[in-house]
């Protein structure tokens, strides 16, 4: 056995790593694992920018979640002394009972949330670069905004090392033996032992937790940047982030031209393409192109110019789209976290916390009810 832990963290990208810094902060003796490097583009914790919104169409109980978040995201870059958030607003566009609309409403309404509509004629004039049909509308959310996922991943860990954590990167865990006093870890070159372990491997999570063999499936996801026709019209001050309901065709989201590459589009779970985690993502093809390209132009003409940069990453969905927060059945010292299914980043800093809860206290006071096993 080579070395003995009081927690062991498997998995390394945003929620491991913010696990780890928690668990730091609180003085415990932990090592985090993780098959690849820092801040890999092999997972679901890369690409530049990620959505945060408040008014969450959703389920309004993910809101007390996303108030923590946002504290816990301005503590992180006070201590780190850099710019993780930035708010830009967050657009929900789509007919007036289209599920992101209606739902953004349902939420703002129960949870007090400042929340602006806006019909097509307000959208013309306040926020040139979109182009809406007569019948629908868009909802403001003041406090939305985005955040950068590689230098939120890579402050973590800063935080973690400098807290006493021990990180081992290029070592994959293969397996994990529970008992009544601990697990033992093993890994393709070594023997751990911790009392308790957080197992939050995203797309290979099925690997170490068996019971979600069926349910966690991992599936590729394809994000394109655009030069616009409008530099004016797509700059932050004037084109916030989006969500946008297309009823039947699913939903899509953006971001204004924050980089180099310009506008970033997507479309939520693209085509539901299943994959092996084991092996690389299938390159980006014609149907995907040709998917975004057709968005852009219709929806977001000022962003339409030359497509730049195209890339993949990974979902892992589970079958409601919500979280997986909770200790496996039955196993005392083993948490689970595959808070995924496409919407889970701007919930890393709240998870983190959470997670170190689970394992240091058996519990959290933070609502976590409707993450459990039971709701799979």
């Amino acid at each position: 056995m080579n070395a003995s832990f009081d927690v062991a963290v498997i998995g390394l990208g945003a929620m491991g790593s913010a696990a780890l810094a928690f668990l730091a902060e609180r003085g415990v003796k932990a090592i985090g694992f993780d098959a690849y490097f820092p801040a890999h583009a092999l997972g679901s914790s890369h690409g530049d920018s990620r959505l945060i919104r408040l008014g969450y169409f959703e389920d309004p109980c993910y809101v007390p979640l996303l108030k923590r978040a946002y504290q816990n995201w301005r503590s992180l870059e006070e201590r780190l002394r850099t710019e993780i958030l930035t708010i830009t607003g967050v657009l929900q566009i789509g007919a007036p009972d289209s599920k992101i609309v209606a739902g953004t409403r349902a939420s703002s309404e129960l949870h007090g949330l400042a929340c602006e509509a806006l019909d097509k004629e307000e959208m013309s004039c306040r926020f040139p670069a979109f182009q809406l049909d007569d019948h629908e509308m868009a909802l403001f959310d003041p406090q939305g905004g985005y955040l950068r996922p590689e230098a939120a991943v890579l402050g973590y860990l800063r935080l973690a090392v400098g807290g006493g954590a021990v990180l081992h990167f290029g070592e994959k865990v293969t397996a994990i033996e529970p008992d009544d006093a601990g697990v033992t870890i093993i890994s393709e070159t070594g023997r751990y032992r911790a009392g308790k372990i957080i197992v939050a491997t995203g797309s290979w999570i099925a690997e170490l937790i068996p019971q979600l063999k069926q349910a966690a499936v991992p599936i590729r996801q394809v994000v394109a940047w655009y030069q616009p026709q409008d530099d004016f019209a797509t700059q932050p001050q004037r084109m916030p982030c989006f969500l946008r309901d297309e009823g039947a065709e699913g939903s899509y989201f953006g971001f204004p031209a924050i980089g180099i590459d310009g506008v970033k589009i997507g479309k939520h779970a693209h085509f539901r393409e299943p994959i092996d985690p084991n092996k690389p993502n299938p390159p980006v093809n014609d149907a995907d192109r040709d998917l975004l390209d057709r968005f852009i132009r219709k929806r977001v003409p000022a962003a339409a110019g030359l497509r730049m940069k195209e890339t993949t990453c990974r979902y892992t969905m589970l079958p409601s789209e919500d979280f997986l927060l909770d200790h496996v059945p039955g196993e005392k010292n083993i948490v689970v976290a595959s808070p995924c299914s496409g919407h889970g980043f701007k919930f890393t800093s709240v998870v983190g916390e959470i997670l170190a809860d689970l394992a240091i206290d058996g519990q959290t006071s933070l609502p976590i009810n409707a993450f459990s096993f039971t709701k799979i």
